[in-house]
């Protein structure tokens, strides 16, 4: 992690220790650093920094400049950060790299988490309480995003765009508390500056009309128009003339309702517990676990996703649970978890849903989620980003149906289970996978004395044997075997053992229907 230093990107690129500001002259260094502040405790990939490194233009040796940048900005933050080991700052995460870095120490993490808190408070019905901590957002721009770093244009415009969508998200709340001539001040050089931003003219005019100032409102609209119609050719939009036709009849509804304060209560921290029941019984994985130990347990760094990856009916989702139950010690701010479909008759859980119900989870009314995927996305990222939280996605169909299901805390951790191997999410976010294969045959005779009991496999050893032999190792087929070898008694082990083909062939049939879903192209 990187103790002690504060990285700024909205404005010039600065990296402060103590107040201090750090040297990083080189152009390189300078465009890898942005990109990786800009996209901290989360895995950049090497193509990534090559284009913000050279712009579409890249020299054959660009994948060795990237690790010679890595490097010196290695050695440059880990001396800073006073640690002997400066992987720790910087990461090797395939495929590219990770910056550690606590999210309250880069004011465009802070200015995203102090914007959801916003909204929350503004879904609340706390209009001052919210423009007070938009305010306090708004207060860590600087100047132009990754000012004078060529590579990171595109990136700039977002994150330019996000603070001008912050700015028109306060005024208008102001407005609604009465504060006019605050508003005017404001907006007048943002108008200046932003010319054919209409919504910010519409406030401005509005603010202008409501602080007497109607004259002033109206020019403020043929200046719009006249700038629209040289620069574009276009006439106003809709919003901009229909409030200009409003102000030149004194509209009634141009008058402010006063806002009276909210009296709900305040929101609760709220620590979700939302794991199913583990498979009882359960046998054999143990080295399975142990790879989940490895790849999870470490709690003082970022981790990418586990995926867990295996045919229908292998033991994905139980072993998933068994290793979250065990470890539910590393997550004291609680574990969610999702049932996302995996394709099966086509239900296919959308991730908009899902995160509704993570946002519900984690003590947010239904008021106060936004309507739109991004917006959820970035306000459930905001709120998981100071929690040791554990989420678990059971039976994913594809990348986009996981990315924005992923938290924003780099203490927090994610298993996903899915019959597809996730190559997008391997190569995009460093997930690390592993593929669960059937129970090896000693495991899968456990499994079987844990179901039936060990007198009636004592009785029938040879049939015993049979049918863990037929199960081919899946779990499944054996909870089927047992379960139907209990709806029916009496009967045998060796009455079941030539069903139990059947149940395999049913489990291969819903996954070769998987693949076949899964082979059908997308153009979306």
């Amino acid at each position: 992690m990187t103790v002690g230093i504060e990285f700024r990107i909205m404005g010039p690129l600065t990296v402060l220790r103590d107040g201090v500001a750090l040297k990083f002259d080189g152009a390189r260094e300078r465009a890898v650093l942005s990109m990786l502040v800009l996209e901290a405790n989360r895995i950049v990939s090497v193509g990534r920094l090559i284009d913000a490194v050279w712009a579409g233009a890249p020299p054959k040796s660009a994948r060795a400049q990237i690790a010679t940048c890595v490097s010196r900005l290695r050695r440059a933050l880990g001396q800073a950060a006073g640690q002997s080991g400066a992987d720790e700052v910087i990461s090797t995460s395939n495929p590219g790299y990770t910056l550690n870095a606590d999210p309250d120490t880069i004011d465009w993490s802070r200015f995203r988490s102090l914007v959801a808190d916003s909204r929350r408070e503004a879904a609340l019905g706390n209009r001052q309480q919210a423009v007070t901590v938009l305010r306090e957002a708004l207060t860590q721009r600087r100047g132009v995003a990754f000012e004078g770093v060529h590579g990171m244009r595109c990136e700039a415009a977002g994150v330019e765009e996000a603070h001008l969508d912050a700015v028109e998200a306060c005024v208008e709340m102001e407005l609604e508390l009465g504060a006019h001539q605050k508003v005017i001040a404001e907006l007048t050089p943002v108008v200046a500056e932003h010319p054919l931003r209409e919504r910010a003219r519409v406030q401005l005019m509005l603010a202008q009309y409501r602080a007497g100032r109607r004259a002033e409102a109206l020019r403020t609209y043929h200046d719009a128009r006249r700038q629209l119609i040289d620069q574009i050719g276009l006439e106003p939009g809709p919003e901009l003339r229909q409030l200009h036709e409003r102000i030149l009849r004194d509209a009634a509804d141009l008058t402010p309702t006063p806002v009276m304060p909210a009296q709900q209560p305040e929101q609760q921290f709220v620590i979700p517990s939302q794991l199913p029941p583990l498979a009882l019984p359960f046998a054999g994985r143990a080295q399975e676990e142990r790879e989940l130990d490895a790849a999870l347990e470490n709690q003082g760094a970022t981790a990418p996703p586990v995926i867990l990856a295996g045919p229908a009916g292998v033991g994905k989702t139980a072993l998933a649970l068994r290793w979250a139950h065990r470890r539910q010690d590393l997550f004291p701010d609680g574990q969610l978890f999702a049932d996302l479909g995996d394709g099966r008759s086509g239900t296919r859980v959308r991730p908009d849903v899902v995160l509704d119900r993570f946002l519900r989870a984690l003590g947010l009314p239904d008021r106060a989620i936004p309507a739109d995927l991004v917006e959820k996305t970035a306000l459930f990222r905001s709120m998981t980003a100071h929690r040791r939280l554990l989420v678990v996605l059971d039976g994913a169909s594809d990348a986009e149906q996981v990315l924005p299901l992923l938290p924003g805390g780099i203490h927090c951790r994610v298993i996903i289970t899915s019959c597809d191997p996730l190559d997008e999410l391997v190569a995009r976010q460093g997930a690390v996978r592993s593929f669960v294969g059937p129970l090896r045959p000693e495991e899968s005779q456990e499994l079987l004395v844990a179901l039936v009991g060990l007198p009636m496999v004592a009785a029938e050893p040879d049939a015993a044997g049979r049918l863990a032999l037929s199960s081919r190792g899946f779990p499944m087929a054996l909870r089927m075997a047992a379960a139907r070898l209990s709806s029916r008694p009496p009967r045998s082990l060796a009455d079941l053992a030539p069903s139990l083909p059947l149940h395999c062939e049913e489990l291969e049939d819903l996954q070769l229907d998987l693949a076949g879903r899964r082979a059908r192209p997308s153009f979306a």
